[in-house]
């Protein structure tokens, strides 16, 4: 049966392998973050324009081992050291889900300590706390990556209400197939943002998807094929695109995406009567989505909170800070996980199901 450290500081290793990032981190109950390692798999795949599943999960698993050891390494302490394994269980790519956590478990299970399955979305909305940042409950999520796209109204740890998703394409990967479109590299987001600096705001007016209607979803293929159609037409009028040209559509789009969310997260927030916004996911990094989000939230007394650039992609560092806050309740109930041989992965788990 797993035990506890008797009288320590606890600490908990969290693995994160839920798509196409290899991480691995350590983080104290004390001393806060002592290790964040990861390994990007970005060259595998973007001879593809986006994630082959059964690449990534051979990538996983010869990543994983070496990362823990030097995760290790680097907090210089020994795996005897560790008080529970975190691992993401869900949602994410089945191939991937499975390795980390059948070695999460495994290895949890060979230093007697107990495994914590981890939901990703919900350590995504959670990452702020990484750096001590602690907004006021209740406060609206607004989770922008390139597998999801969610609103959610956070009341406490464990109680969220999904107030409004994609109902097709996420975010990101609207940006990852623009990104295809106009010949940019895989992934999509800072390749557009940076092109679209060089753009003509005013040249195309692209759609604001389902904000001239009552309600809180998302839908950004409609978006992606007016891109479409929009290249298909110059393309009728001249033999090919400029440069110019895929600047002025690039920020025609990244506009049109940006407008959406900050529209979509206003409402929200008006209608939760909440006052903060937490952005979390990788998409969170654009410039432009926090700049405009900032600049609106300020004009209503509204405040917006971020985790830092390397929080708001796929990390683990937000996993073993999740897993420490559960472990932290288990200690206080002084109860104990049993220790299941059987690796269970949900590739599919609502935020709600936690």
């Amino acid at each position: 049966m797993a035990k506890w450290r008797d009288n320590a500081t606890m600490r908990v290793l969290g693995i994160e392998s839920s798509c196409d990032e290899t991480a691995v981190a350590i983080i104290s109950e004390s001393s806060g973050l002592l290790a964040n390692k990861l390994y990007s798999q970005i060259e595998l795949h973007s001879p593809y324009g986006g994630v082959v599943p059964e690449l990534a999960s051979r990538d996983h698993i010869r990543k994983l081992g070496p990362l823990v050891h030097e995760t290790l390494a680097e907090s210089k302490l020994e795996l005897a050291d560790i008080d529970a394994i975190a691992y993401t269980s869900g949602p994410g790519l089945m191939g991937a889900l499975m390795v980390g956590a059948g070695f999460a478990r495994s290895l949890a299970w060979s230093i007697d300590k107990p495994a914590i399955s981890i939901h990703h979305m919900e350590a995504h909305l959670l990452a702020p706390l990484i750096e001590n940042i602690s907004p006021n409950l209740p406060y609206v999520a607004l989770l922008v990556s390139g597998g999801h796209t969610l609103l959610v109204k956070i009341d406490a740890l464990g109680d969220y209400t999904i107030l409004g998703e994609s109902i097709d394409d996420a975010v990101g990967e609207a940006f990852d197939k623009t990104a295809q479109l106009l010949g940019l590299p895989y992934p999509g987001g800072p390749h557009i943002a940076k092109l679209a600096i060089q753009g003509n705001a005013k040249r195309f007016n692209f759609p604001r998807p389902m904000t001239d209607r009552p309600g809180l979803d998302f839908s950004f293929s409609g978006l992606k094929t007016h891109v479409l159609n929009t290249l298909r037409g110059l393309q009728k009028n001249q033999s090919s695109i400029d440069d110019q040209t895929r600047a002025d559509v690039a920020c025609a789009f990244e506009e049109a995406a940006v407008d959406t969310l900050v529209i979509k997260s206003l409402r929200a927030l008006e209608q939760s009567n909440a006052n903060t916004l937490v952005v979390a996911g990788g998409v969170g990094a654009n410039k432009k989505l926090r700049q405009q989000l900032k600049e609106n939230l300020a004009k209503r007394g509204m405040e917006v909170f971020y985790p830092a650039p390397e929080f708001c992609t796929d990390n683990a560092a937000m996993v073993a800070q999740l897993g420490l806050l559960k472990l932290a309740e288990l200690r206080v109930q002084e109860t104990i996980p049993a220790q299941e041989l059987q690796i269970k992965v949900q590739p599919r788990w609502s935020l709600e199901a936690i």
